[in-house]
């Protein structure tokens, strides 16, 4: 009973949330630091957007057939002797799988016949699809009849086949060109790549032959084309005849695009092999950019800052923005010198978008005039898409004070700006509290007895960008004057970017050693995002793409973190429990597109925080119910350690 009352008023809380969000009027940090940051806040490399892909997630549809069913028919690649695979239905309707080996041989498919064999979700709570997962062993290599069938006849004609290949052959997939407005073109690539025995690599013609090459584009408002890609150096594929293959599709709408790449091709034994990989690319309106010719202008204000303002065309442009400048001057040897970098969240004033600079960090540099701004980027606060960018733009700023005291170490005002005098707070409640956070398209996780002093965040499967779930939980937490957060998987996410760009309870805290803990979150993605993106998409079902939860959508918000702020979260990884006599997974299904070790959602190396606090590792958890091994947040030793070194 006690929890329930818990739970219903964390709900209510929530569920005025839009009330919340008017009534708060977020206050925007304005984020500094030292030119040794530079590297880290450079935008995301095409390396870190890279997919390399062991699996193929093929669409099929049944049809018809003479026993008053459904059925489909393909090939399925078998390589190293065995065939992992997963089939699923648009409407769960159980599927029968049979096959053929490559003389014609029938072999019926069933638990029984499978050495590991499970009705299982592929995904996470609400962003979860039902299928059959089997594993088959000591089969001969070659190219297999598959045979999927539904009995009944109201099944739906729609499915898909996840089959996973020999590891050590994969597709390597990335983003190859174009900038992801509406109304230009955008371009995938995709080369293969081989692991020999001995640990060495190639990749290209050396690792086989492309035989066929497509990218399939399902656009936001639904609709699918299907654009060829070559190898003529033409479509964002380097060079002709290099092995590296490219696709371009025009971005016609505004919205999330799931491109996938599907490759056919012959390895360097002679085999077919068959990958895919899945993007999702986000395309937004360029609603601004900025007037390099002009200057930024420093505008001097009270206690020792200036405001920059960045000139930016197009008075349409409405809503924030995150945005980064480095800030340069010249040094008393009259060449330029580094003074810091600045950034955050920002809204357009006047005839550009303001950005804080706190004079301390010139006199740090001993740097005088001329000024410019360097690497200036101005990005969705959403997806992180550039939408204007300059290398240089002269900065006009007020002179010095004479003196000026200048920490050692950078403080607070100087990395974050000037606190409020008090925190947002718009109810009586007040207080401290410690809020417990869940992730993407979830719900209520955490077994709010095993904490104390705690409030549970709830926005049941719902699809949220980490800049939107921040300022949710940012609407929830202005119940108190200060609080921690436990959090799981984006919540993690969500929680530190709340505490990067917003000033919130988080930053009023008097107790406890821990800001933000968080326990399987994907702080650099997963390759998951784009499979689940686009079963949903086929199937019309499920919470919809997220591109901050891909590799490239991670990195691309990663690359605005400060190092220092990622050193207020300390965070935890688990993984299935390790058997040398069995296959080890957490979920079957995603065992064929995640390498080990994983959680079932995310894969050990993408739950890294650079930067941040890792807490340790813990084998034989998974990330949620429905999985092998038990659900990670119900670890009652460790959410007593976190409860007791939580601040509030």
């Amino acid at each position: 009973m006690k929890r329930t009352n818990l739970l219903l008023a964390a709900t209510v809380s929530l569920a005025a949330c839009g009330v919340c969000a008017a009534a708060i009027n977020p206050h925007y940090k304005q984020l500094a630091g030292p030119p040794s940051d530079f590297d880290a806040m450079k935008p995301v490399a095409t390396a870190a957007a890279t997919i390399t892909s062991k699996s193929a997630l093929v669409p099929i549809r049944l049809t018809g057939d003479a026993r008053q069913g459904r059925t489909w028919t393909g090939t399925l690649p078998v390589e190293n002797g065995r065939a992992r695979f997963m089939v699923f239905s648009g409407n769960g309707t159980p599927l029968q799988v049979e096959l053929r080996d490559p003389s014609g041989k029938l072999m019926p498919v069933s638990r029984n016949s499978a050495s590991a064999a499970a009705h299982t979700m592929l995904g996470n709570e609400a962003a979860a699809f039902p299928g059959d997962a089997y594993s088959l062993d000591s089969l001969r290599n070659g190219n297999w009849s598959i045979t999927v069938r539904a009995n009944d006849p109201r099944a739906s004609d729609r499915g898909y086949l996840l089959l996973e290949g020999d590891p050590s052959n994969r597709l390597v997939s990335y983003p190859a060109g174009g900038h992801p407005w509406v109304g230009q073109n955008i371009s995938i690539a995709a080369v293969l790549s081989h692991v020999n025995a001995d640990g060495s690599s190639q990749l290209g013609k050396a690792a086989g032959r492309i035989v066929h090459a497509d990218l399939r584009v399902t656009a936001p408002d639904g609709s699918q084309q299907v654009y060829p890609m070559f190898d003529d150096g033409r479509h964002g594929d380097s060079l002709a005849n290099d092995g590296i293959y490219g696709g371009t599709f025009p971005a016609t709408q505004a919205g999330n695009y799931l491109a996938q790449v599907e490759v056919e091709s012959i390895g360097a034994n002679g085999q077919r092999l068959l990958r895919t990989a899945e993007h999702i690319v986000p395309v937004v309106q360029q609603t601004l950019a900025l007037r390099a010719s002009d200057q930024a202008i420093g505008i001097g204000a009270s206690a020792g800052r200036v405001e920059i303002s960045l000139p930016v065309t197009d008075k349409s442009a409405q809503g924030h923005y995150r945005a980064y400048a480095e800030v340069w001057g010249t040094g008393a040897n009259g060449k330029p010198v580094p003074i810091a970098w600045i950034s955050g969240m920002t809204e357009r004033s006047g005839n550009g978008l303001p950005l804080g600079l706190d004079e301390r960090w010139i006199a740090r540099a001993n740097a005088h005039a001329p000024y410019e701004l360097r690497n200036v980027r101005i990005e969705d606060p959403n997806d992180f898409v550039s939408l204007a960018s300059s290398p240089r733009v002269p900065l006009s700023l007020p002179a010095l004070p004479q003196r000026m005291a200048v920490p050692a170490t950078p403080d607070a005002a100087m990395t974050m700006g000037p606190r409020p005098a008090k925190p947002p707070v718009h109810t009586m409640t007040g207080g401290s509290r410690l809020l417990l956070v869940h992730g993407y398209c979830s719900s209520l996780v955490w077994p709010a007895s095993q904490f104390s002093n705690a409030s549970v965040f709830s926005d049941p499967n719902q699809n949220r960008t980490n800049d939107q779930f921040a300022q949710l939980i940012l609407a929830f937490g202005s119940n108190w004057n200060d609080y921690g957060i436990v959090a799981h998987s984006q919540g993690g996410l969500a929680s530190l970017h709340l505490y990067t760009y917003y000033w919130s309870g988080l930053d009023y805290v008097t107790s406890g050693s821990r800001l933000i803990q968080s326990v399987g979150s994907p702080y650099q993605g997963t390759n998951l995002a784009g499979v689940l993106a686009s079963i949903g998409s086929w199937f019309g079902v499920g919470c919809g793409s997220n591109y901050d939860l891909t590799y490239s959508g991670a990195q691309a918000w990663l690359s605005g973190i400060p190092t220092a702020n990622r050193a207020a979260v300390n965070y935890y990884t688990t993984s299935f429990a390790n058997s040398s006599w069995f296959w080890n997974y957490c979920n079957m299904g995603s065992e064929l597109v995640l390498d080990d070790p994983n959680d079932g959602v995310t894969e050990y190396v993408n739950d890294q925080l650079p930067g941040g606090i890792n807490r340790g590792h813990t084998y034989g958890e998974c990330h949620t119910t429905n999985m092998r091994d038990p659900a990670q947040y119900l670890d009652t030793a460790r959410n007593r350690v976190m409860n007791a070194n939580a601040a509030r």
